[in-house]
């Protein structure tokens, strides 16, 4: 058995944005490429299915699927939001690429509970899904990957209790939409604040299962990694999660353009090796992660790497 399953699928690179925009295909290959180049570690490499209609369905209507699929064009880019943010586009490829995308948090469930009994596995897949809401897309995001899966886990394998942690510097808007008013799902974010979306306030907290710790710009490392623990994992430790699900952003590293926080690389470690232990601790030792933000290479590439050690050291 290897140390982590890593899903993927080269549809995903075929996704486009047009030039300039953040959310492009390097990112995916600046991601596989750190997590080749890890030593001492085992990685299976495994293709993303394309997601059925009738999963994503258990989170977002037939009609709102449908619609984004209509509205793909033959040709160029189509926006799906109002301006001030239209940066949520649709190229000719868009529709196999949101299915993979959303298809590999299918097949990760799937792996936690075949014979192997992973307990590791990584979605390095793009569009990223946590601002997707049940009938909204907004973020660069369409489908809730996260959220497909943990309808999916519920459903398929009977789990009653499935904590979602975030720690993209951007609050996911759609998973706490989705799960607001759910209490067999937990959500944690930990964000910067104010910023994009401008949800994620401390007070939005659902029935008691929503856990946001928003941030001010300019903050180091100790002290964000201080906020996640107290605000974000100690409240998850007394639900007693039987799967941990995380949407891995990484940008809230200090190269990053889109934000003004200041993680280095190895603080992306820490933070995962505390979600391990929690793990570890009450669901067997069980997360799918799921990539979601980061937009500078460098610090994509360092801080994936840092991820994936620190989710095959225990």
């Amino acid at each position: 058995m290897s140390d982590l399953i890593t899903i993927y699928h080269k549809d995903c690179l075929f996704k486009d944005n047009g030039p300039r925009h953040p959310e492009r295909q390097e990112r995916v290959k600046s991601v596989l490429n750190s997590i080749k180049n890890i030593k001492n570690i085992s990685v299976d490499f495994r293709e993303s299915s394309l997601a059925k209609l009738s999963d994503i369905s258990l989170v977002h209507p037939e009609k709102y699927i449908n619609n984004i699929f209509s509205k793909i064009p033959l040709q160029g880019l189509v926006g799906v939001e109002q301006e001030p943010y239209a940066d949520t586009f649709l190229c000719p490829y868009s529709k196999n690429a949101i299915l993979r995308a959303c298809g590999s948090g299918i097949d990760a469930a799937n792996y936690l509970f075949d014979k192997e009994n992973n307990k590791k596995i990584f979605c390095a897949v793009r569009p990223p899904g946590h601002h997707a809401e049940t009938k909204r897309a907004n973020g660069f995001c369409f489908i809730n990957n996260v959220a497909v899966t943990a309808r999916y886990l519920q459903k398929n394998f009977k789990i009653k209790r499935i904590a979602i942690i975030d720690f993209d510097v951007h609050h996911g808007n759609g998973t706490q939409e989705i799960f607001y008013n759910d209490d067999s799902v937990v959500y944690g974010s930990i964000h910067q604040s104010p910023l994009f979306p401008g949800t994620g306030l401390e007070n939005e907290n659902g029935v008691g299962n929503i856990f946001n710790a928003p941030i001010l710009a300019g903050i180091n490392g100790n002290k964000f990694i201080e906020i996640f623990e107290n605000k974000i994992l100690k409240k998850i430790n007394l639900f007693k999660p039987e799967i941990i699900l995380i949407s891995a952003g990484f940008d809230a590293h200090k190269r990053d353009p889109l934000s003004q926080i200041n993680l280095e690389s190895k603080d992306f470690k820490i933070l995962t090796n505390k979600i391990v232990n929690l793990a570890n601790k009450h669901s067997n030792g069980r997360i799918i992660s799921f990539l979601e933000g980061g937009y500078d290479l460098i610090a994509l590439s360092e801080s994936v790497k840092e991820h994936v050690i620190a989710l095959t050291s225990n």
